[in-house]
């Protein structure tokens, strides 16, 4: 099943950075488990979409104000949960801040799977 851990961090310690992939967070995402991942800019790139009463409302900054933001996506396969949350442990242990979400990906929703 696949599996997507949403990794959450404030600016300061997960934001994009000229040194690129710490070497231990680089290992995990090369393990077979990991079937894709990105990177997020920080919340201030972020532009947001919203219903207005005509048309669409385009506003400046993320959806919500938090002190953590979306800093990335990863994809992994896991037979269940507990091995998906081992994996998640496992990158959390190398991160310096913030917390990552796992939830069960949607399979029919899926393209080129």
């Amino acid at each position: 099943m696949q599996y997507a851990l949403l990794a959450y961090g404030s600016q300061r310690a997960t934001g994009v950075d000229s040194q690129g992939i710490d070497p231990a967070i680089a290992a995990i995402l090369e393990r077979p488990a990991v079937t894709g991942w990105i990177r997020l800019h920080a919340d201030e790139s972020a532009t947001t979409v919203r219903p207005g009463q005509d048309r669409s409302l385009i506003t400046d900054g993320p959806f919500i104000e938090s002190k953590e933001y979306l800093a990335g996506v990863i994809l992994i396969e896991a037979d269940n949960l507990d091995d998906a949350l081992a994996i998640a442990s496992d990158f959390q242990d190398v991160r310096s801040a913030g917390g990552i979400e796992v939830r069960p990906v949607l399979e029919t929703l899926l393209r080129g799977a």
